[in-house]
């Protein structure tokens, strides 16, 4: 007989609270009753959404593979997704006007997710709003955060001449005219999902606290064990370890010299710091998937005009200045060595969600990750195909494991409406949109 046949289930909304912390948990078993279908209960999984922005384009003919359909093979940016196959939808041939502009990066963050340039915005509408706050208006109105914003560069990116810098520094717009600021500092990100004070004070004493957060609700997480089946108690035990180890990396993070340092454009830090930055805000998007802290996120994984360097790909030339490559065929294999690298540590996000269980299924089942940028050749500056990929499921609403090719001019706001349809969200247009995809 099931625990629960005799016992009220957890709430989906069960959290571990400790002095000025507070802490959600992953979807159990415990919350689920017993010979109740997980469809017909509060515990019902809801739609992750996300959109992850790369900058500087891709080198087309090294993203979309050379076939449609099903039978397509990787091509080289896009090699460290093919584990996930059954779960990947390319889709090409998109084109954003309203991202097109003579002053192209100083709008190109911002447009890619409304469809709509900065000129002719009015108040109190939706054109110009972006398809994570359209998605956040449904999915975040029963989470602690109705999204969540992160960045892996720090700084303001380029500012327009028309436009001004919201246009350039991040792809999230609440209104048509409050851009989002990106969050970049992996501890602010920390404490923002964990670190759950009842005021200022605390917040910052528990963020001058040399403890883990962990050892606030540690009286709390032994009373819910007890309580819990043994695959629930393996579940949070597994859930708590993973909070320890990305609070772990963050505090060691915060105080590496790098850290500290206030970087030249052409950052002088070591690339492996980068790729730990990316990855450990990565980790938190999972965890904070996983506790169900937000449903909605945004992650430019660096701002457009970026002059990093990659000397752990063996580049020393900036980014930007790369990016400019007039069609040299050794430029353009370093741009394919940068995209491939973002790709890996993107493609590491996706094995967590793959490996995360979520009631009948993985949190990747459950989600729709949209991975691409507003730009297509980086020499060009143009908007025309772009490069487009959608990880996940959307629980059995995206078919998976096929690439998409489609006619010239077809919008890019047809992509992002199919992403809020697919999740639930009741949108019925964005941006230039004429419809949704029913290829997807």
């Amino acid at each position: 007989m099931s625990h629960f046949l005799t016992r009220k289930p957890l709430s989906r909304r069960t959290v571990l609270r400790g002095l000025g912390v507070s802490l959600s948990l992953p979807l159990l078993d415990a919350m689920v009753p017993a010979g109740t279908a997980l469809a017909d209960t509060a515990a019902k999984p809801a739609p992750r959404v996300g959109f992850i922005y790369f900058p500087h384009g891709a080198v087309m003919n090294r993203w979309s593979p050379a076939e449609a359909g099903s039978n397509f093979t990787f091509s080289p940016i896009l090699k460290p997704l093919e584990p996930f196959k059954s779960h990947v939808t390319i889709v090409s041939g998109l084109r954003n006007k309203g991202g097109e502009s003579s002053d192209p990066h100083g709008i190109m963050a911002g447009t890619w997710l409304s469809c709509f340039g900065p000129g002719g915005r009015e108040a109190g509408k939706d054109q110009g709003i972006t398809a994570d706050q359209l998605a956040a208006r449904t999915l975040g109105q029963d989470t602690p955060l109705p999204s969540l914003e992160l960045s892996g560069e720090p700084g303001t990116g380029p500012c327009g001449a028309a436009a001004g810098c919201g246009f350039g520094s991040t792809v999230a717009f609440r209104t048509p005219f409050q851009p989002l600021p990106m969050e970049d500092n992996p501890r602010k990100v920390f404490f923002q999902l964990f670190g759950q004070g009842d005021n200022g004070a605390e917040r910052i004493a528990i963020r001058e606290e040399t403890r883990s957060i962990l050892d606030f609700v540690q009286g709390e997480t032994t009373s819910l064990q007890q309580r819990l089946a043994p695959a629930d108690r393996r579940l949070v035990g597994d859930y708590l370890e993973s909070v320890r180890e990305v609070e772990r990396r963050v505090q060691k993070l915060a105080s590496s010299e790098a850290a500290k340092m206030q970087l030249p454009d052409a950052p002088l830090g070591s690339p492996e710091d980068f790729g730990k930055q990316l990855d450990l805000l990565f980790d938190m998007m999972h965890l904070a998937y996983q506790a169900n802290m937000t449903r909605v996120v945004t992650y430019m994984i660096a701002k457009e005009v970026s002059m990093r360097t990659f000397p752990n790909l063996s580049i020393t030339e900036a980014f930007h200045p790369l990016s400019h490559h007039q069609n040299d065929p050794g430029k353009l294999d370093k741009l394919v060595q940068i995209q491939n690298w973002h790709t890996q540590r993107f493609a590491r996000f996706v094995k967590k969600m793959a490996e995360t269980p979520d009631g009948d299924g993985s949190l990747l089942d459950h989600s729709l990750i949209l991975f691409g940028s507003n730009m297509s050749n980086s020499d060009l500056h143009n908007n025309d195909p772009l490069p487009n990929v959608i990880v996940g499921r959307g629980y059995g609403r995206v078919k998976g494991g096929q690439h998409l090719k489609y006619p010239q001019d077809t919008p890019h706001a047809n992509l992002l409406l199919t992403m809020l349809e697919r999740a639930g969200v009741p949108v019925t247009a964005l941006g230039n949109s004429t419809g949704a995809l029913s290829d997807v």
